[in-house]
């Protein structure tokens, strides 16, 4: 291991902040920032697949439920709605994923918008203070995501027809599936729970759901792919 140069001062400026010579060398710079924008997107990468794990397990659970209640007409119709409770753990843990990983996104995007968008056509940048921005998120990182839009956005894109499937399964296993002399409602029941409660319950969790993806809120989410005529409302 080689010895410290006796010239070094780890206590002088200029050896703490011997990366601020880059600001003011446009090819030290620009050198930085190919590093930066790497490593900001191997970060989106992993979390990109954290959330397709979360993904490819709603969908087998959801698949393996519907086979297994449908094989066989003595298959309790309540296994339909854990799975109900199993999509709404996943949601919440896809939730706090896609989050973070709008964080790294976020960074990803303010880095081609601004250099690489600019190098390839010069004419302007999307912030012109772009720099400050990156480097203010560089040093107190935050969630820049509300819950309530990711939330929205996950069920758009993958819960609410997962959700939509097991609720339109779970009805017919009530009405076609019932027993002879027995209504809905008292097929619905689950142990002591009556079914008219079970019904409302699935009910209100049914409205909440397409409540939140149908939501249509100022759009947070940086860098997120839209369809075109989408653009201007969320603009």
């Amino acid at each position: 291991m080689s010895e410290p140069s006796e010239d070094f001062d780890p206590e002088s400026r200029e050896e703490r902040e011997v990366a601020a010579e880059a600001a003011g060398d446009r090819s030290d710079f620009l050198s930085l920032m190919g590093h930066a924008y790497r490593g900001e997107l191997g970060r989106t990468s992993s979390w990109r697949t954290r959330i397709d794990r979360t993904t490819n397990w709603a969908v087998v659970v959801t698949a393996s439920l519907l086979t297994w209640t449908f094989s066989s007409a003595s298959r309790p119709h309540y296994v339909l709605l854990i799975g109900l409770v199993m999509l709404s753990v996943f949601l919440g843990i896809e939730t706090r994923r896609y989050r973070t990983f709008d964080v790294w996104r976020s960074r990803v995007r303010l880095l081609e918008e601004n250099v690489f968008t600019n190098a390839l056509d010069p004419e302007g940048v999307e912030q012109s203070n772009w720099r400050a921005l990156l480097s203010e998120d560089l040093r107190e990182p935050t969630i820049k995501m509300p819950a309530v839009e990711a939330v929205s956005r996950r069920l758009r894109r993958v819960y609410a027809p997962l959700v939509s499937v097991l609720v339109a399964a779970w009805v017919v296993r009530l009405t076609v599936f019932t027993a002879a002399g027995n209504g809905v409602v008292a097929t619905a029941s689950v142990g002591p729970i009556p079914g008219a409660l079970v019904l409302a319950l699935v009910g209100g969790f049914y409205v909440v759901v397409i409540a939140l993806t149908v939501r249509r809120a100022p759009r947070r989410a940086k860098g997120e792919m839209q369809a075109a005529e989408d653009t201007e409302e969320w603009e």
